[in-house]
């Protein structure tokens, strides 16, 4: 059998002198010495650096700029390990992952080279082995300097940003974007060990997994890699809820591929969160001699699923509908990025974590963006469990990328390494060619700088399609996000294919989301703070302003500040002090996102897909996300789950004069029969007059309701509307602005009472509150709480669980600026 033998251990890290001149970036003095240091495998420089005290926080203050020098720095890695293994055979060097430009050397020897962060590496290394003691060092050259000698050599190319990401085959955000810091890493990011075998070995296993007519069928094609003239035998097994099914082949002497046929009658199938159950099944394959002794083995964890992509013309244009088990699916969904900077610290607790985030916000989908990585496995078997949908970009993002070598080796040997260490999860339904480089090059000037340079339009419409094509052919592919299905079309036509839609932030109004009817969403966005505890530890400054120092610095977005004032200006009141411009920036986000979503689900199923950006933070950050880097929930999460609920009543205009009228939306897979009041309000609470209605939706449908209009004219700024439905789907609709409204004092009592180990805030109006919210994390920075954004007329109230790790005092806890609506914010 063959054996695996980490070599996690030992490591240390020391700095190393560039091999040959820097060229265009002048390596600086590093401010470190030159003694070794320990260092974690996996890992990267920045955590070892950190972990050993030479380095401050990279996530606090100023510190992104003053270790800017690391990414531009040489890096050895060095570790010694005892080789007593077989004696005979075939003994590989096993790199999962190294980062980024590395020369691997043993004993002395070199044994193997790397340039993509993206591809996994096997270096044959029984020559290079001696038995005892053996020396391993993996060697980095500074990610900068490869990338801008690759820029030197095959000419410029426009991108987003002024870093030469599009150069090397790395992580893109690594460089900077508008939500992240500069942190350009090096390192052994992935498990490395040595791979003993004989005979033969599993060289690639794709299971090619489909269901067709209440049978699911699954095709492991086998590649070997054998040095032996013997033959050797497959074994293959499917099992899982009371079945098993199995089979075998023979691999005759000189043949390298294979395939194996299973079938399994009436399985149970992976459904997406809503729709079903995720069930999976156990995929088993052994390799062994004719004599029976084991070679090798395989075995994942697969889920039967159809999947297409629907794009078929209609009325409306053309659609782009994910359709599972041939059940059209509407995709409420997130964008997701690399959940740190420094992403070898991100484990599968972590992920969990975020994705069950994702899950409880009633998200059923996540987009993993093209300027990250494909994630550890860990994280897509985690989507597969929670039954989330998942559509991965390859690594490609805002930018015009060389296809001259080495760069087309290396994208055709990455995409094809990673088709096949994804096929065999459910959850994975979709592949994109890029993130916004079929729009950047129609939009934003490229052509001209290009001056008939290569951009990557090969990759996104011939290399990557052909790849798919030939290993997995059992998921759609789509070329770019946007697209519109075409070259014939704009890629970011709303009538056709997918979109995004970034006006509204850089220059437009949220209220524009309106104007829109798309096919799918797969990018919106707006821009809120995050958690108060999470600024604080990230900055020191004093006084805390929205432009103090500090801030200036995590707000990476080029005008950031601006349309967060311009966004506040057009909705809310004018903020006193930043205790209220923090409070007011999160409830606008939530707006801002509250209106797009419903908007575009009020739409279905013209409008099949809404992926807003985007869930997560690498760092702390002013961003669009919905959790920050420090894993706290903001506002806009609170509305998410509401605006996505499998249920949503929503009330949208849509006459020619705007006059609202409600739309139920039904995404489940029950009919939804429930009655509906719908009241027309003043401020003080007092009816003016109540349409009822019993409401019955059929699933997976929308339907729109007119309302009187004794509802809906003649209406007056201190006046609005609520939908409520049993089960808690409620719809407001204000018709004027916050700024615009003359709001009563906010009155109302509050207590609280322990109850199994948390604090029940129990808020009962006396005045309309508009937004209550509680931030518990300004008194414990482990304190949480279960709701927030709560509207209540005179006489309701709400209760909010607040848990914490040590008690709260509760006058703090019931008072500004821990308790807020937006109504508290007066003249």
């Amino acid at each position: 059998m063959s054996s695996y033998h980490p070599l996690h251990d030992g490591w240390t890290l020391t700095v190393a002198q560039p091999a040959e001149p820097s060229g265009t970036s002048p390596a600086p003095e590093p401010p470190v010495g030159t003694q070794p240091v320990p260092a974690t495998v996996p890992g990267c420089v920045h955590t070892d650096l950190l972990d050993a005290g030479l380095i401050p926080d990279p996530f606090l203050g100023d510190n992104e700029h003053a270790l800017a020098w690391i990414g531009r720095t040489d890096w050895s890695y060095r570790t010694t390990f005892d080789w007593a293994g077989p004696g005979d055979g075939q003994v590989d060097l096993v790199c999962a992952g190294l980062d980024t430009v590395a020369t691997v050397t043993l004993n002395g020897q070199p044994v193997g080279r790397s340039a993509n962060m993206h591809r996994q590496y096997r270096f044959p290394v029984a020559d290079a082995l001696r038995p005892g003691a053996n020396e391993l060092e993996v060697r980095f050259e500074s990610a900068y300097r490869y990338a801008e000698r690759m820029r030197d050599r095959l000419g410029d190319r426009p991108n987003a940003y002024p870093e030469p990401f599009n150069f090397i085959r790395k992580m893109a955000c690594n460089f900077g974007w508008d939500w992240g810091l500069t942190l350009v890493t090096a390192g052994i990011w992935q498990p490395i060990g040595l791979h003993a075998w004989r005979e033969a070995r599993l060289d690639e296993v794709r299971p090619l997994v489909t269901v067709d007519g209440g049978e699911g069928r699954v095709r492991l094609r086998v590649r070997l890699e054998r040095p032996g003239t013997s033959p050797v035998r497959l074994h293959a097994s499917v099992s899982g809820h009371n079945t098993r099914v199995e089979t075998e082949v023979v691999v005759e002497p000189g043949r390298l591929d294979a395939e194996l046929q299973l079938a399994v009658a009436d399985p149970r199938l992976w459904w997406p969160h809503g729709f079903g159950q995720p069930d999976r099944y156990d995929a088993e394959l052994s390799l062994s001699t004719m004599d029976g002794d084991p070679l090798d083995s395989w075995r994942r964890r697969i889920g039967f699923r159809s999947v297409r992509l629907d794009t078929g013309a209609d009325a409306a244009g053309s659609a782009y509908t994910i359709v599972v088990n041939d059940v059209p699916v509407f995709a409420r969904g997130v964008n997701w990025i690399p959940d740190d900077a420094l992403i070898t610290r991100v484990d599968r607790p972590r992920y969990e974590r975020r994705l069950r985030q994702a899950l409880e916000a009633n998200v059923n989908f996540v987009r993993v963006w093209g300027g990250g990585i494909y994630e550890n496995d860990d994280f897509y078997d985690v989507a597969d469990e929670l039954g989330l949908m998942v559509g991965q970009d390859f690594p490609f993002a805002c930018a015009a990328y060389p296809e001259e070598e080495p760069f087309a080796s290396e994208v055709a040997a990455e995409a094809a390494q990673q088709i096949v260490r994804l096929a065999h999860h459910p959850s994975l339904l979709l592949w994109t060619g890029n993130n916004e480089n079929l729009w950047g090059h129609e939009d934003w000037g490229w052509k001209d700088k290009l001056a008939g340079r290569t951009w990557g339009a090969g990759f996104y419409f011939e290399v990557l399609p052909d790849l798919m094509g030939r290993l997995d052919p059992t998921r759609p592919y789509w070329p770019g996000s946007p697209y519109s299905g075409t070259r014939e079309l704009h890629p970011n036509d709303p009538a056709h294919g997918s979109m995004h839609i970034w006006d509204v932030w850089n220059t437009d109004d949220y209220t524009k989301y309106r104007e829109y009817v798309p096919r799918f969403v797969a990018e919106f966005g707006y821009q809120a703070p995050p958690a108060y505890t999470t600024l604080r530890r990230a900055i020191s400054d004093e006084p805390l302003t929205p432009t103090s120092p500090g801030m200036a610095g995590r707000q990476k977005a080029e005008g950031g500040a601006g349309k967060l004032a311009r966004g506040l200006a057009a909705h809310l009141p004018e903020p006193r002090d930043f205790d209220d411009w923090h409070y007011l920036t999160q409830v606008n986000q939530a707006r801002a996102l509250s209106v797009g979503v419903e908007h575009f689900r009020s739409l279905r199923p013209v409008c099949m897909g809404a992926i807003f950006w985007q869930l997560n933070d690498d760092w702390p950050v002013i961003s669009w996300s919905t959790v920050d880097a420090d894993e706290r929930r903001k506002p806009v999460w609170y509305q998410m789950r509401r605006s996505f609920a499998p249920r949503l009543l929503t009330i949208q205009p849509r006459d020619a004069d705007s006059s609202p009228v409600l739309v139920a939306v039904n995404d489940s897979v029950d009919d939804w029969t429930v009655p509906v009041e719908v009241t027309r309000y003043t401020l003080a609470g007092e009816p003016r007059a109540t349409f009822d209605l019993d409401l019955s939706l059929p699933a997976q449908s929308s339907r729109t309701v007119e309302l009187p209009a004794e509802l809906t004219r003649d209406t007056r700024p201190d006046e609005l509307l609520r939908a409520s439905a049993p089960g808690g789907s409620t719809a407001w609709w204000f018709f004027a602005e916050d700024r615009d409204i003359a709001y009563p004092e906010a009155r109302f009592t509050a207590s609280a009472e322990h109850a199994d180990g948390a604090v029940l805030v129990t808020v009962t109006a006396q005045s309309i509150l508009r937004d209550l919210t509680l931030f518990p994390d300004r008194l414990d920075p482990s304190a949480d709480v279960d709701d927030a954004l709560v509207t209540l007329l005179p006489g309701e109230s709400a209760t909010f669980t607040v848990r914490s790790a040590r008690p709260l005092p509760v006058p703090d806890l019931l008072s500004r600026p821990v308790l807020r609506c937006v109504n508290d914010i007066r003249d």
